[in-house]
């Protein structure tokens, strides 16, 4: 019965099932292409996870304060676009550009924060907003055209590895690991934590929830600049295109990695996971000649089952509440 109880609870982690889903892909790949487990390949598909990381906490920062960023790939792309003007066209050094596409970032999601509490507006009306303003930024100052002078001191980072493993999966892991310190040991993640899970009972314990859905905002802008900075680093180029398709992205690797949609929940050993899972299925697709084209409609699908079986757990969770609740209620009544 011990035994019976300590793997129900295994399995009630949310990271055990998105860690088994991208174990058995990584198999079924392996078994389907011969050239998956290459090491060109699996260097690849790391260095895209790395990045696919930081989008996943860009939307993990404002889901967990129970919010969104849709303008999460346009902040993103608007850093390249300025990082990249910096070095193409004004000759600046490449750590002067990172500063001021971290800036952009900071500044993007600040702008979204103070916006939503001062004038009480929805996360997904201010965002949606904010999405088209900074894509005009971005089509105004770059022209549509990408800027390709980057220096190859800057690209160091983006394609080149220690011990095999890429450099940008290094960073990714140390800043999960520093994320998840944050949220279990710091007063600041907890007072985030506590806004999302429930924002009148942290306002009556003395929590700043406004403060905290601005600070929330601007950690979103910076991991969004800071993915973009790294998709310079990797590709050589500054993209105006970078962050078209970021949403999808940063919701199904955030969600799929047991970050709650309702807010006040986040795992970064799941979002570790299912950016590998993400990009394993996009890179497989091409591994096993499946139709590209239809790529947007299984990562639909992916998101679609992983927020039905979140919605799924919850109700289950508040059945078992109840249940236990009402038997606890027949004790009493019985014991009276």
């Amino acid at each position: 019965m011990k035994e019976k109880n300590t793997i129900k609870s295994l399995f009630a982690r949310s990271e055990i099932t998105v860690i088994l889903a991208t174990t058995t892909l990584f198999i079924i790949f392996s078994l389907f292409s011969d050239s998956f487990l290459s090491g060109y390949n699996l260097f690849n598909i790391s260095r895209t996870a790395a990045i696919y990381i930081f989008i996943a906490l860009g939307q993990a920062m404002v889901v967990i304060v129970g919010g969104m960023n849709l303008s999460l790939g346009q902040i993103g792309g608007l850093t390249v676009v300025i990082s990249g003007y910096c070095m193409h066209v004004m000759g600046l050094p490449p750590l002067v550009a990172i500063v001021a596409g971290l800036i952009v970032g900071c500044l993007s999601g600040f702008i979204n924060g103070f916006v939503m509490t001062k004038l009480k507006l929805n996360s997904f009306v201010v965002t949606l907003a904010t999405s088209f303003i900074f894509t005009g930024l971005i089509n105004g100052i770059s022209k549509g055209y990408p800027y390709t002078e980057i220096p190859k001191s800057f690209t160091f980072l983006g394609r080149e590895g220690f011990l095999g493993i890429p450099l940008l999966l290094w960073f990714a892991l140390i800043t999960l690991i520093i994320v998840g310190y944050i949220f279990k040991y710091t007063v600041t993640g907890r007072r985030v934590l506590a806004t999302g899970g429930n924002i009148e009972a942290a306002k009556m314990s003395g929590i700043n929830t406004n403060n905290t859905v601005v600070l929330a905002n601007i950690a979103s802008g910076f991991f969004a600049a800071v993915a973009g900075l790294l998709w310079i680093s990797r590709t050589g180029s500054a993209q105006p295109s970078t962050g078209g398709d970021w949403m999808v992205i940063s919701f199904a690797v955030a969600v799929i990695g047991g970050t709650a949609l309702k807010g006040g929940v986040i795992n970064v050993i799941g979002i570790l996971f299912s950016s590998f899972l993400i990009v394993m299925v996009k890179n497989g697709l091409v591994m096993v000649d499946a139709n590209i084209y239809f790529e947007q409609a299984y990562l639909g699908a992916i998101l679609l089952l992983a927020v039905s079986l979140d919605s799924i757990n919850n109700i289950m969770k508040a059945y078992k509440a109840r249940k236990d609740l009402k038997l606890a209620q027949q004790k009493v009544t019985q014991s009276i």
